[in-house]
């Protein structure tokens, strides 16, 4: 059964064809790639990948690195660390995030809300564009119902 994103799911991040997820309180190693459980947990939602993509690109602008809406009814908005085509995308559910600093010139450390952290190799400067994307999406989400 494919895995389904919740509001306990922290991460995906990418191990060659499997995908590591990382949740509140498990780890679990997937025996699929990540874009194939991003369009399966998208088709569930009555969309595609890039249906997903296209329709954040609309709501805020961003064409390059969309965050995607997995579940608008939970907002589990997911935030990619690269390009999605990247085999190094690491992808965060935005809702999870407590904060994050700088660790060194191009590495982030990422907190959760349940205290588990996680260093990404991406800069501070990009990490921060990606959480403000995400931000924004959900604001348009939430205008767009009234």
């Amino acid at each position: 059964m494919p895995y389904i994103i919740k509001e306990k799911t922290l991460a995906l991040i990418p191990e060659g064809d499997k995908t590591h997820i990382l949740e509140t309180s498990n780890d679990i190693l997937i025996d699929e790639p990540i874009l194939q459980i991003l369009e399966h947990n998208c088709v569930l939602s009555g969309s595609t990948l890039a249906g997903r993509r296209h329709g954040s690109s609309s709501l805020i602008g961003a064409t390059y690195k969309p965050p995607i809406v997995i579940d608008e009814v939970k907002k589990l908005i997911l935030i990619p660390t690269h390009s999605y085509l990247h085999p190094n995308c690491i992808w965060l559910v935005s809702q999870n995030i407590l904060k994050y600093y700088l660790k060194n010139d191009n590495q982030v450390t990422v907190i959760f809300k349940n205290n588990r952290e996680i260093d990404l190799e991406i800069s501070c400067t990009i990490f921060d564009r990606q959480v403000l994307r995400a931000t924004r999406l959900l604001s348009a989400l939430k205008g767009r119902k009234h």
